[in-house]
């Protein structure tokens, strides 16, 4: 039945298409995960009112972070291409998207942090701040808890961003679901196989918003 459906489609290279579509946004989501956090902090503690309030520092990072989120994710693989193939040796595969994911991703996610890092009931810090904590119990024990479900929230939108920019990396060699949707199916015709690879990112996608919900709203003491 499956095979009149779908008469173009190779099932195990569907399975390998998904493996490697998941592998680089959970690999390239951790990195950009723990980068969003540093960055969105330190534009937090160096902003107006911050701890360590610092008009330059905070004027070139939040620079180098516009710059980078606003590039278009197609071009930045183009732009990251000598810087790709010193690390990882080729251009091609998934190991060779992650440097552009990640520095697609990164900024996007940092600028929510600091959002996120913002709404933190200011009176809870101050009188973190007068018992005398330091700045590590300050981050982790009321910054990142407070700010938890927001953190949460953000990095469920930047997963599905991360699911689209490994498609469209796919398109160029990358592999993963893009790279078969449009090799196997645009290139050659098969519309079967663009349909399920197609329906199989959206299925990522509903999933890892699906778990986000869950746990913001498990995080979420309102």
């Amino acid at each position: 039945m499956a095979e009149d459906l779908f008469p173009h489609l190779k099932w195990e290279q569907l399975l390998a298409a998904t493996q490697e579509t998941l592998y680089m946004t959970a690999l390239s989501g951790v990195a950009t995960f723990v980068l969003g956090i540093a960055l969105g902090l330190a534009l937090f503690l160096t902003a107006r009112g911050g701890l360590f309030h610092n008009r330059a520092v905070y004027s070139l990072i939040s620079l180098v972070v516009n710059i980078f989120r606003s590039i278009p994710f197609i071009i930045l693989i183009v732009l990251l291409i000598p810087f790709t193939k010193a690390m990882v040796g080729t251009i091609l595969g998934a190991n060779a998207a992650l440097p552009a994911l990640i520095v697609g991703a990164a900024p996007f996610y940092a600028r929510l942090v600091e959002i996120a890092l913002r709404e933190v009931d200011k009176g809870v810090i101050e009188a973190t701040r007068s018992m005398g904590a330091r700045l590590s119990t300050l981050i982790f024990r009321v910054l990142l808890p407070e700010s938890s479900p927001a953190l949460v929230s953000g990095i469920t939108v930047t997963l599905i961003a991360l699911v689209s920019y490994s498609a469209m990396a796919g398109v160029i060699g990358a592999g993963g679901l893009g790279n078969l949707a449009y090799l196997e199916g645009f290139q050659r015709n098969h519309s079967d196989v663009t349909l399920v690879a197609t329906v199989t990112i959206l299925l990522i996608v509903f999933i890892i918003q699906l778990c986000g919900d869950v746990i913001t709203s498990l995080l979420d003491k309102r």
